[in-house]
């Protein structure tokens, strides 16, 4: 079976690459699978849709075209640290599911809820209402690529881009997901109160998505942030 491990990058992600760029590689190195940065955009005209990183999300959908290659295929973004006890998430996630999280719960439901509801009035309702997924740490299979596809031939271009398009063909197809545990993604509103303020550090991926600033008091921006926790959990 082949196993790819993707991330997307550009010239503006110099700071994450070099930071963060070796972890991938080491992790992709222990799970068996190739390591790929996706670095070039993707259907520039249709995809940027007067977001400005809208190319830089929308390079995902070249796991359409990885698929003819690969069997399975684990999306990560570039702003996340991978901690020593992350397992391998072909293992967690069956080859009949795709693996993420849902991210349309406390704080962030009402807006989640939203963009699922926008998606539904522009493309046509296929009645889903719950089940924010997150691209940030995503897992599929071949039998899943047609998720990547355009609809009707263009891209959700509104907030959310791809987390709301792959979302909505999700549900289009009525593949089956398997919810990943926040501790997989965590992100800045798993520390907050609704979740009983969770430490990050006990998670298996630390996500700096957003603002992704944690330690308000010590971190300038989410780099910092990255870079501070780098020192404090690999030294």
């Amino acid at each position: 079976m082949k196993l790819l491990l993707t991330t997307r990058a550009d010239n503006t992600s110099w700071e994450w690459a070099k930071l963060v760029h070796p972890l991938f590689q080491q992790y992709a190195h222990r799970i068996g699978a190739d390591f790929l940065v996706l670095d070039e955009a993707t259907d520039v005209k249709e995809a940027t849709g007067g977001i400005g990183n809208g190319v830089y999300q929308c390079r995902i959908m070249k796991h359409y075209d990885l698929h003819e290659h690969y069997d399975r295929i684990i999306a990560l973004d570039s702003d996340m640290i991978l901690m020593p006890s992350l397992p391998n998430l072909f293992d967690v996630v069956p080859y009949d599911s795709i693996g993420s999280i849902y991210e349309d719960i406390g704080t962030r439901a009402p807006q989640r809820h939203q963009c699922m509801h926008a998606a539904q009035q522009q493309f046509g309702d296929v009645g889903w209402t719950s089940g924010y997924i997150n691209t940030g740490v995503f897992v599929t299979s071949k039998c899943h690529r047609d998720i990547y596809r355009k609809i009707d031939d263009q891209y959700f271009v509104a907030w959310g881009t791809d987390d709301i398009h792959i979302g909505y063909l999700i549900n289009k197809y009525g593949y089956k997901v398997h919810e990943l545990p926040f501790q997989f993604n965590h992100m800045t509103m798993y520390s907050e109160s609704w979740n009983n303020s969770r430490d990050r550090f006990d998670s298996h991926i630390i996500h700096y998505a957003g603002r992704g600033v944690f330690d308000q008091n010590t971190a300038h921006n989410k780099i910092h942030q990255a870079q501070l926790d780098y020192e404090r959990i690999y030294g």
